[in-house]
């Protein structure tokens, strides 16, 4: 690989720091949101009631802005990364895997980032009561079921290219 400009250097150094706490955040995220429902996500658990469910949906909020936030500035600084690199896809190919990978998942990702920031808005400004907010909860998770755990393992292996750097050719 050829070497990069500092500014190309700090951009991916800005994607690649966003890309991991988004991960993180997105699993801590996940988590907390299975924990509020049964199995079949068709209903909610028994410990929540009105008198707490404002209080849940409160804590999980700032979760759910993190990985809004954070998922957007990935993809910024990515794409920036992408244009004042001026990487060779052809000779990189574990670049070029990347790039396919994001491009795959981001309109996924953008649609339930729409929910997400509904779910964000709801609860910040009271605009609709709580069952509602819980409604979205569950539409996002059923909505593409699996697709966050298969979006997850993709960024992993993200996280593998961009370590090992397979199926690179060398300038000629």
């Amino acid at each position: 690989m050829k070497k990069i400009s500092k500014i190309s250097s700090s951009f991916l150094t800005v994607a690649a720091l966003a890309c991991i706490f988004w991960m993180g955040s997105y699993l801590v995220r996940l988590t907390l949101s299975y924990q509020m429902f049964d199995q079949t996500i068709t209903s909610k658990k028994d410990y929540l009631n009105e008198q707490n469910l404002k209080a849940v949906l409160t804590t999980i909020n700032p979760a759910v802005m993190t990985t809004f936030v954070l998922f957007i500035a990935f993809l910024i600084f990515y794409f920036l990364f992408l244009v004042t690199s001026k990487l060779n896809l052809r000779r990189n190919g574990w670049l070029f895997i990347i790039t396919v990978l994001i491009i795959i998942t981001a309109p996924f990702e953008i649609y339930l980032m729409t929910i997400d920031y509904r779910i964000f808005t709801n609860v910040n400004y009271g605009i609709s009561n709580n069952g509602d907010i819980l409604n979205l909860i569950m539409k996002r998770l059923t909505v593409l079921s699996s697709f966050s755990l298969i979006e997850l393992l993709c960024y992993c292996a993200i996280i593998f290219l961009a370590i090992f750097k397979p199926m690179t050719r060398e300038e000629s």
